[in-house]
């Protein structure tokens, strides 16, 4: 069994999430959650040009998270694996839940002469 190099998995890693950081990007995988789409569906579902959602199509082919299968003269679009929901979902249940502390801490109230209660500006 071949391993591969820790700077190529990293390399892998950096490539996939920087194809996750397109929020149109993130939308069409949630639309071919639901189902394998042509993009003319995804445009329209999207209410995006059909151009821009290819563009963004070709970037997710590229690092393997959509996979493209020609049917006549149109292609179909897919996810590769549906674990990409799953990991999707699960950075947004650590959002909701960095969000939610962020709140709490924000909603505490400041101390007498504008500390935050706990702290000391003579320490």
């Amino acid at each position: 069994m071949t391993t591969i190099p820790e700077s190529e998995v990293m390399q892998l890693h950096a490539e996939v999430c920087a194809a996750l950081s397109e929020p149109k990007r993130l939308m069409i995988i949630y639309e071919l959650a639901d189902g394998r789409r042509h993009v003319t569906d995804l445009a329209a579902a999207l209410h995006t040009p059909q151009p821009v959602i290819s563009r963004h199509l070709k970037v997710l082919r590229e690092r393997g998270v959509v996979a493209a299968e020609r049917q006549g003269s149109m292609v179909v679009y897919s996810l590769a694996d549906d674990r990409v929901v799953q990991a999707l979902d699960l950075l947004r249940a650590f959002m909701a839940t960095t969000l939610t502390d962020r709140a709490r801490v924000a909603s505490i109230p400041r101390a007498p002469g504008g500390e935050a209660p706990g702290t000391r500006s003579d320490a």
